[in-house]
């Protein structure tokens, strides 16, 4: 059985944060959830970079954890939709300060970016 070289610190709420909420997507994902975008397919939609395979991943490391819950209809066909738990609505606010911090400085980034694009 694999064992990690490095035991993981889980007594630093920041690393138990970017283990739950540090995918790629992960915050994509709930930010699509909470905008009412609650079917698989759906949220694939709204974000065209990601792949179906990998969102589906992502939730599966969610709901796991406790950060969405999934449910579905036993119709034809399948219907299956994932929705926020207490916990998944707990980091809201946080996605929604990422996002302005993001939006601030954009330019900035944008611009260091291309900087980097032409020197490599």
């Amino acid at each position: 059985m694999y064992t990690k070289k490095i035991e993981e610190d889980l007594n630093c709420g920041l690393r138990i944060g970017f283990k739950i909420f540090g995918g790629k997507w992960k915050m994509c994902i709930l930010d699509a959830i909470n905008n009412g975008f609650t079917r698989p397919a759906e949220i694939y939609r709204s974000m065209p970079d990601a792949t179906l395979r990998v969102i589906e991943m992502q939730l599966a490391e969610l709901l796991y954890f406790g950060v969405v819950d999934k449910y579905s209809e036993d119709v034809y066909p399948k219907k299956t939709e994932y929705r926020l738990t207490n916990l998944g609505k707990s980091i809201l606010p946080i996605l929604s300060q990422i996002d302005k911090w993001g939006t601030e400085h954009s330019a900035f980034v944008k611009e260091r970016l291309q900087e980097l694009d032409e020197v490599q």
